[in-house]
């Protein structure tokens, strides 16, 4: 066996060893729950701003996009408004988007918002089997807003709550970034109460989740023990209709 696989032991050895780790694993659950928990607790901010969006039937407001339900999720898509084909790996998140009859029994609605042209967003949708309800942002300041859009040139120059400004690595770049949003309505008026960017909505990504069971992972450079990957983080992804024949 290749020596960057695990040990091979006995089943006796195997269960001690299992049993250790299952208590690192129920720690990490009691601290994600208390992660959680500090989360809904947040303050939120009353969102006032008239925001338009298009969408199939016309313009949107960002009530409309909550379709009279009380919570909103909004997936920030990486779409720019001159690409023909929308972000990979934000295709792979809205590939793991499950039943939206689950969200909806919370009364809670998913949204998808990217910057492209709405009969763009549309084609794409449409190729990718998504039923996800996908709106333009592209009239309004809406991604600027929400820290998704990396224009240092007009004052936008933070990203996952870090200001970008002089950071080398973002010099003379401008352009889309990925992130969650979650709105709440009370009482007719609008409530920003969370949002997340980077490796932040991870958990949203199921695939991972699954790969993260097996021993083998995300075969990503990152991880440990190092041996297993064939490079860095999401290297290995493609839109899932244009991996290569055979996968």
């Amino acid at each position: 066996m290749s020596t960057d696989l695990p040990e091979i032991v006995d089943a006796a050895t195997w269960r001690a060893a299992r049993l250790s780790l299952l208590a690192k694993e129920k720690e990490l659950n009691r601290h994600r729950d208390a992660v959680t928990a500090a989360r809904r607790e947040l303050p939120m901010v009353e969102v006032d701003k008239p925001y338009v969006f298009d969408g199939p039937g016309g313009p949107l407001s960002l009530a409309d996009l909550f379709q009279q339900r009380r919570q909103l999720l909004i997936y920030h898509f990486m779409f720019e408004p001159d690409w023909t084909e929308g972000c990979p790996s934000c295709s792979y998140v809205i590939d793991n988007v499950g039943h939206q009859a689950h969200l909806h029994a919370r009364d809670t609605t998913l949204a998808v918002v990217s910057r492209a042209p709405l009969p763009r967003l549309q084609a794409y949708r449409e190729r990718m089997g998504w039923n996800v309800d996908w709106y333009s942002s592209g009239r309004c300041d809406f991604n600027l807003d929400f820290g998704v859009t990396f224009d240092a040139a007009s004052g936008h120059s933070e990203y996952n709550y870090r200001d970008l400004s002089t950071d080398p690595g973002w010099q003379g770049w401008t352009g889309e970034q990925p992130g969650v949003s979650a709105f709440l309505t009370e009482g007719g008026r609008i409530f920003h109460t969370y949002s997340s960017y980077g490796r932040g909505f991870d958990l949203l990504m199921g695939t991972y989740n699954w790969l993260d069971m097996t021993a083998l992972g995300r075969q990503e450079d990152w991880e440990r023990p190092q041996g297993r990957s064939d490079g860095p983080a999401m290297n290995w992804l493609h839109r899932h209709d244009q991996y290569p024949a055979g996968d």
